[in-house]
């Protein structure tokens, strides 16, 4: 606070330290740990889960992220009570209608990220090279040279054991913690009781306003330093899955607030006695003969800051590829017993080059704890904007409440986030590129991601031209199991009718199958499959989509998912005979769709074919040939109706197909910009969209199917 101008007496000590006192009542403990931490979503915390809160509540993803049946999961049911208010409901209604809120609120959501991933780079190089820098304390003479060579080789360190810390070492990082916090209450009480208890007269807030009187200008700008007394709030919310909310609050309450605010005591009692050591005030303050234990905490508390931040970046990230908001990553689950301990080998090598990038690049804290700022207030106000349509939508508060929550702390960041931004031409411009290319990548990828599913939709197949190829879909049904797999909810592929025009046979029983994340941590394995039955039984064709939470693991392997979906679908049947159908027509997810007109495909070859008409129309099956004959029980004289009546025949026949295998028919569509588009559409979609697609992992691919499993169609669409 006081690196731009000197102390000039004991009032400006005073008034600061009133500042410090009060940013961390207000910001950490109010805002935070008493209100923002209830916004969680079922115990999963960060921005990304307040914006997956409000998509559970209202419809404003850009993407279709839930269709009307996944709202009677157990994981949508909400703990807190919401009652149909008047006011709840007109703000649901106005975030449904409107285009442009939608968009505001997703861009408001990747700005928070991007400002958040910032955040997790800015930590481990600030905490660390703060920590490193009291060397020039106890070793007089230090060059910041070698301050900065070992600062690298601690982080070099860290990030390489990441992957381990997750779940080896992490029994270790709380008595570390209560240590550390101990030894900041123990050295505050120490300077209080040696140079006096003048700075308790700081909890005045009168201090503020004469601060602000005698210096406004500098105390402007001293605002961007207070600040850094409140970093690590957003990681108090995005850690939350580790610990319950109560837990959090208990030990923020009676152990980390007390001992933060007499550290600050104790160092305002020795700076208003020792003006001039501002410059290292925290390690000038300690006592020489306890000077080398603490060092060594120090720099353990500040490796154990930056893990933090870097597990709940790993956090956030989940949870936006889960939403399509960040391009698919390898993630790597490292304990089996707690599913949110997960590792993410590109992002954390990135931000480790990222981290030393920023230390070379500044070397010196000051520089660095003005990005710091700005990167923690931007992720302050995207909270804060989100909580607030949470206490509108789901909480439903006294609009008094809601308000005086938003105007207050909006207020506070505003003024916070002026004075941070005065310090962009002294470091915070290198911050504010690095969140600009994260924020262009999310972009890029949510924008070419929503158009190639509105693509995918435009294209599908409709029943209605199904039913007129027949149950045979004008060619041989061969037996097997074929998985067809695409991104959508509704219809039937265009990859599909590709299938048919190219091969003279297709599976006697055919999934469409969509594996969806869908805007909840957990989907029970109860639920974790929803079947629908496409046209008649004859066809042997089902629809099943596959839901998976943030937080779920969804490296299965390829054996283990097709005998989940196997017996998914046999229970499917078996309630079927039970209830006689499964959708009604009123069901808003009902996969009926009005005729179509005629469509034509081209084949491979370059024929074409109508699919009003059955394909390969010279075939004509034989009554001795008949393809449901090849993997069932023998039939009797009608096949298909004794079939259709005879629940112990179809299950026969699925597991007479499941012996014979099944294939993966996998899409993997091309989306290219029109030639008409405008220039920026061509060079998002063509180039940047396109290496990042071709860059990340398909949903799909996680289950490591085998190539003899697997057939992929490309399909190239103009958008």
């Amino acid at each position: 606070m006081f690196n731009k101008y000197p102390i000039h007496g004991e009032e400006d000590v005073l008034g600061a330290l009133s500042l410090v006192l009060y940013t961390l009542i207000l910001m950490p403990l109010v805002k935070y740990v008493l209100v923002v931490l209830w916004a969680n979503d079922d115990g999963e915390g960060g921005i990304f889960a307040l914006y997956s809160l409000i998509c559970r509540n209202a419809k404003v993803s850009l993407i279709p992220n839930q269709v009307h049946s996944e709202k009677r999961m157990s994981s949508f049911r909400l703990k807190l009570p919401t009652p149909e208010l008047e006011r709840s409901i007109k703000v649901k209604e106005k975030l449904e209608s409107s285009l442009l809120l939608k968009k505001l609120l997703l861009g408001l959501v990747l700005y928070g990220t991007s400002m958040f991933i910032s955040n997790g780079v800015i930590t481990p190089a600030m905490s660390v090279l703060s920590a490193v820098s009291g060397l020039k304390v106890g070793i007089r003479n230090t060059s910041q040279d070698v301050v900065v060579m070992i600062s690298v080789a601690l982080l070099v360190i860290l990030f390489s054991l990441q992957r381990y810390a997750t779940s080896k070492v992490g029994f270790a990082l709380g008595p570390s913690l209560l240590v550390w916090f101990c030894c900041l209450g123990g050295i505050g009480l120490y300077n209080l009781s040696l140079y006096g208890p003048t700075a308790f007269k700081a909890f005045n807030p009168l201090y503020i306003i004469y601060y602000f009187g005698r210096n406004p200008f500098q105390a402007w700008l001293s605002l961007g330093g207070c600040l850094l007394c409140a970093t690590g709030s957003e990681a108090i919310f995005s850690n939350l899955c580790y610990f319950p909310v109560r837990y959090v609050q208990y030990m923020f309450v009676l152990l980390v607030l007390p001992c933060l605010v007499l550290a600050y005591l104790g160092q305002a009692a020795f700076l208003i006695a020792n003006p001039k050591s501002s410059e290292q005030v925290f390690f000038s303050s300690i006592p020489s003969g306890v000077f080398w234990p603490v060092f060594l905490v120090a720099n353990l508390a500040a490796l154990i800051a930056s893990r933090t931040m870097t597990v709940a970046i790993f956090q956030c990230l989940k949870q936006s590829i889960a939403l399509g908001c960040f391009p698919r990553l390898k993630i790597v689950h490292t304990s089996r017993k707690f599913m949110a301990k997960i590792y993410i080998p590109v992002v954390n090598w990135f931000l480790l080059a990222s981290c030393l990038g920023f230390i070379v690049l500044f070397r010196n804290i000051h520089d660095v704890g003005n990005a710091y700022a700005i990167a923690e207030l931007g992720v302050m106000i995207m909270a804060t904007v989100y909580v607030t349509i949470i206490m509108l939508l789901i909480w439903e508060f006294n609009i008094v409440k809601v308000l005086s929550f938003f105007i207050t702390f909006l207020f506070l960041e505003l003024i916070f986030f002026s004075s941070a931004l005065s310090s962009v031409g002294d470091g915070g411009w290198a911050l504010l590129i690095f969140a600009s290319v994260l924020l262009m990548i999310m972009f890029i990828w949510n924008y070419g991601s929503k158009l190639k599913y509105d693509s995918e939709v435009k294209q599908k197949l409709s029943k209605d031209l199904m039913r007129k190829l027949g149950p045979n879909l004008g060619t041989i049904r061969a037996p097997g199991l074929g998985l067809v797999c695409s991104d959508i909810v509704k219809g039937v592929p265009a990859i599909f009718g590709h299938f048919l025009t190219s091969l003279p046979a297709i599976h006697s029983i055919i999934v469409f199958v969509c594996i969806r994340n869908v805007p909840v941590p957990v989907v029970h394995q109860s639920e974790r499959f929803l079947f629908q039955r496409v046209c008649s039984r004859s066809y042997h064709m089902f629809r099943c989509i596959a839901r998976y939470g943030y937080k779920d693991k969804k490296q299965e392997h390829h054996s283990v998912f097709e005998r989940l979906l196997i017996e998914g679908l046999e229970k499917y049947i078996q309630r079927e005979a039970v209830e006689l159908s499964l959708q009604s027509e009123d069901d808003v997810d009902s996969d009926e769709e009005p005729p179509t007109p005629m469509k034509i495909i081209t084949a491979p070859n370059g024929s074409l074919y109508s699919l009003d008409v059955p394909l390969l129309a010279d075939y004509a099956p034989s009554t001795q040939v008949i393809p449901e004959a090849s993997c069932s029980t023998p039939l009797l004289h009608d096949p298909v109706l004794d079939y259709a009546q005879n629940l112990e025949l179809e299950l026969a026949f699925i597991k007479q197909s499941k012996q014979s295998g099944a294939v993966y028919l996998i899409d993997n569509p091309i989306i290219k910009a029109r030639k008409d588009s405008w220039f920026f559409k061509k060079l998002m979609i063509n180039y940047f969209f396109a290496f990042l697609r071709n860059n990340c992992r398909r949903a799909i691919m996680l289950m490591s199917i085998p190539h003899s499993n697997m057939m992929q169609v490309r399909m190239t669409s103009y958008v």
